[in-house]
């Protein structure tokens, strides 16, 4: 008789906790019955440039044990490197190191905090470079956070984004390939994400993903359209992509990223997780 499905463990992302202090937000999902966090480094929650940063660091983990929670560090914050430009500089971009320097400040956190995961992304390309140079600025790039990543053993799990030069599974992959399928380079897949933008359904985007992949982001969304909604209010049918998740054995987080519901966030993270587990079951 063969085992049952590994059951889906369910994560809430803080950027939708932004007017809320962290320790709140974690006792919020707690509550809740969520199994983990994905925590988005930035001023609001966790600031990795604090002078305090150990002492917080600490007490974070202090709290993430106390309330039995899963942690995965992400680094979308999209003003943290400058105040005005999104997502900017890039590892394709940067001529002063802040993007690398962030990376490799975020593996570090990562590690105290036992988060055995980096969430990345590309964001865009510059101007004027062609798309194969691109690839390969990034590739060096991520080569050098890989170097931390190795000495901590903490895996980087990079995300496809819409509108950014990595924005598929496909191109994902493609990447693995120039860092040689190093063995800490794995996949965040966002389901509402590859609704939006792939040109494969969402299924064949999860089994082309999962040799590599660490982390789930998900929500609704609609096609063509980025914009991150509550379940229900898009087009993506879950049951099967939940279905498929637990065949496959996943065992990383499933976390909701619903920025947007910020105002509303401890009823935007009830009504979330009320769906999952129904379409789950």
């Amino acid at each position: 008789m063969e085992p049952p499905p590994t059951p889906l463990k369910f994560g809430y992302g803080t950027n939708g906790f932004t007017h809320h202090r962290l320790d709140a937000t974690l006792g919020i999902l707690a509550d809740l019955g969520y199994d983990g966090v994905a925590l988005t480094l930035d001023h609001v929650h966790l600031d990795p440039y604090a002078e305090d940063l150990s002492r917080r660091l600490t007490a974070l983990a202090r709290s993430l044990n106390r309330y039995g929670l899963d942690v995965t560090v992400e680094t979308g914050a999209p003003y943290l490197l400058d105040p005005r430009r999104k997502h900017l500089p890039t590892l394709m971009s940067q001529t002063d190191g802040r993007r690398t320097d962030l990376l490799r400040r975020a593996v570090r956190i990562a590690a105290d905090l036992g988060s055995p995961t980096v969430h990345l992304c590309s964001g865009p390309a510059p101007d004027g470079l062609s798309e194969a140079d691109a690839f390969k600025l990034l590739a060096y790039g991520l080569a050098t956070v890989l170097e931390t990543a190795e000495r901590y053993g903490v895996a980087l799990a990079f995300e496809p984004e819409p509108y950014m030069l990595v924005d598929t599974v496909e191109r994902c992959l493609r990447l693995a390939g120039l860092l040689g399928g190093h063995e800490l380079f794995g996949i965040t897949l966002d389901i509402g994400h590859a609704h939006c933008v792939e040109e494969r359904p969402v299924l064949e985007c999860v089994r082309l993903a999962a040799p590599r992949l660490l982390n789930v982001q998900i929500e609704d969304m609609r096609r063509g359209i980025h914009q991150h909604l509550e379940f229900g209010a898009g087009e993506v049918d879950f049951p099967p992509v939940l279905a498929e998740l637990r065949a496959l054995g996943h065992r990383g987080l499933v976390s909701v990223e619903i920025q947007g519901g910020a105002l509303d966030a401890p009823e935007v993270a009830r009504r979330s997780i009320e769906f999952l587990r129904a379409a789950v079951a």
